[in-house]
C-alpha cells in the first residue's frame, strides 16, 4: 500500500462540518486551529475578532443563515489575506512576480492547486494552524516554474 501525500492525508483526515450544528450566539468555527466563539454584537460594524470570540454585527434575532453567512464570510475574506500576504512574501524573497491568488469552493478540492499563474486555494485551509497553511502554500509555490522575464532575457544576450 503506497503512503498518501501530506495534502491529500490532510484533506482526508479534516473535519468536516457538521451541519447539525446550530449557527447562533455561543456556537463556534475554526480559524487558524483555534476555535472562535460567535458572539452576536449590534455595537460592532463589521466583524471583530477579540480574545477567542468573533463579534458579528448582527441583532440578537438573526437566523442561522445569516450568522452562518457572516461568520464564513469573515473566515473567506481572512483566508484570502492570510494566503495572499504569505505567498507575496515568499515570492519577494525568492525574487520572484507573486501569483495571484482566488479561493475555491468545492466539498472535493484539494488545498491547494496550480492553474496556470493563478493558485487556487480552498477557503476552508484557513481552519487549519498556520504552520501547516505555510507547509501547504509553499510547496505549491515551489513547485511552480520560475517566469522568464523580458529584462532577464536581455541580460542573458
Amino acid at each position: 500500500m503506497s503512503a498518501r501525500t501530506p495534502q491529500l492525508a490532510l484533506r482526508l483526515e479534516a473535519a468536516a462540518p457538521d451541519r447539525d450544528v446550530p449557527w447562533c450566539s455561543g456556537s463556534g468555527v475554526t480559524y487558524l486551529g483555534e476555535f472562535l466563539r460567535l458572539e452576536l454584537d449590534t455595537a460592532c460594524r463589521a466583524p471583530e475578532r477579540c480574545a477567542g470570540q468573533l463579534h458579528l454585527p448582527l441583532p440578537p434575532a438573526a437566523t442561522q443563515r445569516q450568522i452562518r453567512d457572516a461568520a464564513e464570510s469573515w473566515l473567506r475574506d481572512e483566508a484570502l489575506r492570510t494566503f495572499a500576504t504569505f505567498v507575496a512574501q515568499k515570492s519577494a524573497l525568492a525574487e520572484r512576480r507573486p501569483p495571484r491568488i482566488a479561493l475555491v469552493f468545492g466539498k472535493r478540492s484539494d488545498w491547494v492547486r496550480q492553474d496556470g499563474d493563478v493558485l487556487r486555494c480552498h477557503w476552508r485551509l484557513i481552519e487549519q494552524p498556520l504552520a501547516i497553511i505555510e507547509q501547504v502554500l509553499g510547496r505549491a509555490l515551489a513547485a511552480m516554474q520560475p517566469e522568464l522575464v523580458c529584462d532577464d532575457l536581455f541580460a542573458l544576450a
